[in-house]
């Protein structure tokens, strides 16, 4: 019995010099903390990554919406830890602030990180006063906001945009609206509710329907014209090209609802903002009058226009159909306005093919005129 007890006492012994060690399982710690911001408010889904400066060992944990992060498992050693305001932020090591050398052992651990208190730290370390530190944390909370603003309006413009494309105004409307209500004071938000608003006119069929959006096309337009006069400086080169888009289409509304002589000086407000485009200005300006048989006035802003740029065919053309508007009759012979030719000519020389020709071609004829132009027609030098 002894001899047996002992065999059986061995084999026990040898199992327990076999097993792993039962404390191997539990030899790590955890890991918590609160993240707050500038303001002290919670940092929601954030991402705190404790990397192991030891083995490269990492740990990704995001914090919940009081800010709070938490995990078990985590193995003693010395870390790095650094917060980032999301995943994609973390990809991208867009850190929000950092820590070395955090020592974790089998106990709890904990981290918090306090962006205003380390803002108040960094500042103290830099000598600042607590004027000075009140004041950089004000800007950084007016940073903060303008971000959020900024973000929660370009969702807006987005939407509006992808109803707009798809003829959907009312749904662009409303998101503008909703744009306006977080913030008023943006010039761009309210010339694409005045775009809204304009095109949704095609759509209507009541005449009062019509003239009520084309009042609130052109109230929004105003709108924004105000603001980004307000707003105009030398820190935007685009700024005055901006305005100049934003007059441009303010008259389009005028011109829509008949209000000409609205729509004419709009139209030349435009060509003064924006010089280098003035001639695109003055030719809708000429559109504008040729439509309201404004001829005399039509034909003085198609001149605009070709001293803007000698290059414009089309503008050419109009002034020519302008100037037969004028042209009576002896006898059987149409007679022209001087100046007729050479415009239906000179429309022809820079574009022989394009889409008036014939009609030009044709009006040249009407008044007895030839085509005279060397546009791709020079003739052959004669030999000696």
């Amino acid at each position: 019995m002894k001899k047996h007890f002992a065999v059986f006492a061995l084999v026990l012994l040898m199992l327990g010099l076999c097993a792993p060690p039962v404390f191997a399982q539990g030899a790590s710690g955890s890991v918590k903390g609160v993240c707050k911001d500038a303001q002290g408010n919670p940092i929601a889904d954030a991402v705190v990554l404790w990397v192991n400066q030891d083995n490269g060992q990492k740990y990704i944990i995001k914090t919940n919406k009081k800010g709070e992060y938490f995990s078990l498992g985590v193995g003693p050693g010395a870390y790095s830890v650094a917060l980032y305001k999301n995943a994609d932020d973390a990809k991208a090591d867009k850190k929000l602030f950092s820590f070395n050398k955090v020592q974790v052992t089998l106990d709890e651990t904990t981290l918090d990180f306090d962006m205003k208190k380390q803002a108040e730290e960094a500042a103290k370390g830099q000598g600042l006063t607590p004027e000075q530190i009140k004041a950089q944390q004000e800007a950084q909370a007016k940073h903060a906001k303008e971000a959020s603003t900024v973000k929660a309006l370009n969702e807006k413009l987005a939407a509006a945009k992808t109803a707009s494309d798809a003829g959907d105004f009312e749904t662009a409307v409303a998101q503008l609206n909703a744009a306006n209500e977080i913030d008023p004071t943006r010039d761009l938000v309210w010339f694409k509710l005045g775009d809204a608003y304009r095109l949704s006119v095609a759509k209507q069929t009541d005449p009062e329907e019509k003239k009520k959006r084309l009042n609130s096309a052109v109230e929004a337009y105003q709108k924004a014209v105000q603001l980004k006069q307000a707003a105009t400086n030398d820190k935007d080169p685009n700024a005055m090209q901006t305005l100049a888009a934003y007059y441009n289409n303010l008259a389009e509304a005028y011109s829509k609802d008949g209000k000409v002589d609205d729509a004419v000086k709009t139209y030349q407000q435009a060509a003064t903002a924006d010089p280098t485009h003035a001639a695109q200005y003055y030719y809708n300006e000429g559109a504008v009058l040729t439509n309201a048989g404004k001829g005399d006035d039509a034909i003085a802003a198609f001149d605009k226009c070709i001293a803007a740029d000698p290059t414009r065919a089309d503008a050419y053309y109009q002034k020519g159909v302008n100037l037969i508007g004028k042209a009576t009759l002896q006898g059987d012979k149409t007679i022209a306005p001087p100046g007729t030719a050479e415009a239906f000519n000179k429309y022809l020389e820079l574009q022989p093919t394009g889409p008036y020709a014939d009609v030009a071609k044709q009006m040249l004829a009407t008044i007895g005129a030839k085509v005279e132009t060397n546009y791709g027609t020079k003739k052959p030098k004669k030999s000696n």
